[in-house]
């Protein structure tokens, strides 16, 4: 018996200690990369020719709203108009237009990194190639022959050349070695998409579309359109359009009308669905058998949106002088599911 036990004392030890050398091989806790991890940012232009914009910040868990992320970390201000926010690996690229210049911070903890206020001008959005960024710029925004796209090297934060587009650059998408800017046109109305080649830094081509282009989404080896068209103060109103380049050609190869008096926006995508607003609406197109809907699947006048894990991110300007509203809505149900207080103008919904 005495053998039995001991036998049986020795069999337990060995087991305890496979389980603690099993804990050992799982190695430390993950840490988390920084506060603002794992959640949504918002980045809220702020009043218009005074005052700054800021950048809000919403937990994936829904237990955190917090304003002014950028001012509470680092005890500054980012200035007048927070445009827009771009992504390079752990970075995050602040694009403020009124004040001409990008910030750099850590995209998880937020603290400024470096400032880039040379070189810009009015500049509108930023999208990154491997060690390069790319950043639309206005220019002088009543001279149409100064507009530019900034190029950065993203390893030293600085513009190390320009290339020279056609007036009004905004969005930018990237496919491969190319980067697609569609021009809307500034305080205009433009209708073009400049491919730039990035292995050199030129103008590939360029591609005439619908007039004002204002958003853009990768579908597979195609590059999906909305063309806002000209709206009724232009000289001439002229029809929005939903239009389909292949990017393999850099062909149009498909586009769809709206109605002259229709002007449609916030181009966003959700599976194969695509959806944008119109009118106080949002509609959607299935990009494998696209044609324009004449039903809404919600409403509401946003003034952007982003679709994410079946949902869609809307938000609400209100009177574009007091803080604004993020809601959210479930699109298997197409219901309003969350609503967070943001920002003022809040422009820009990103998943950090």
């Amino acid at each position: 018996m005495n053998f039995l036990k001991k036998l049986t004392y020795l069999f337990i030890a060995v087991l305890i200690l496979a389980s603690c050398s099993n804990d050992d091989d799982s190695g430390d806790p993950v840490l988390p990369l920084g506060d603002y991890e794992n959640g949504i940012l918002i980045s809220n232009e702020g009043p218009f020719g005074t005052g700054t914009g800021t950048v809000s910040f919403i937990s994936e868990d829904n237990s955190t709203n917090e304003g002014s992320i950028f001012q509470n970390v680092n005890e500054s201000e980012l200035g007048n108009i927070v445009q827009s926010i771009g992504f390079s690996s752990d970075n995050a690229y602040i694009v403020v237009n009124n004040s001409h210049k990008v910030h750099v911070v850590n995209r998880y903890t937020f603290e400024l990194i470096t400032t880039i206020d040379t070189g810009l001008i009015n500049p509108r959005n930023f999208v990154a190639v491997e060690n390069s960024g790319y950043v639309t710029n206005w220019g002088d925004p009543f001279d149409e022959s100064d507009d530019f796209v900034a190029v950065i090297d993203l390893t030293t934060n600085t513009i190390v050349e320009t290339i020279s587009v056609d007036f009004g650059p905004e969005k930018l998408v990237t496919d491969r070695n190319n980067v697609y800017v569609a021009h809307q046109g500034g305080f205009s109305q433009n209708n073009k998409i400049t491919i730039i080649d990035t292995s050199n830094n030129t103008v590939n081509s360029t591609v005439d579309v619908g007039d004002v282009p204002n958003s853009m989404v990768l579908v597979d080896n195609d590059l999906w359109i909305l063309c806002g068209g000209n709206p009724s103060f232009a000289t001439t109103e002229t029809k929005g359009s939903l239009v389909k380049l292949d990017l393999n050609s850099n062909n149009l190869i498909q586009s769809f009308d709206f109605n002259t008096t229709d002007h449609p926006s916030s181009l966003t995508i959700d599976g194969s669905n695509l959806l944008y607003n119109l009118n106080g609406s949002v509609f959607s197109v299935d990009a494998n058998a696209p044609s324009i809907p004449t039903t809404s699947i919600l409403d509401g006048f946003f003034y952007t949106m982003t679709a994410n894990g079946g949902k869609l991110y809307t938000t609400d300007a209100g009177d574009f002088a007091s803080n604004g509203t993020l809601k959210v809505f479930d699109l298997s149900t197409n219901t309003e599911v969350e609503s967070y207080t943001v920002g003022i103008i809040p422009g820009g919904i990103y998943f950090n």
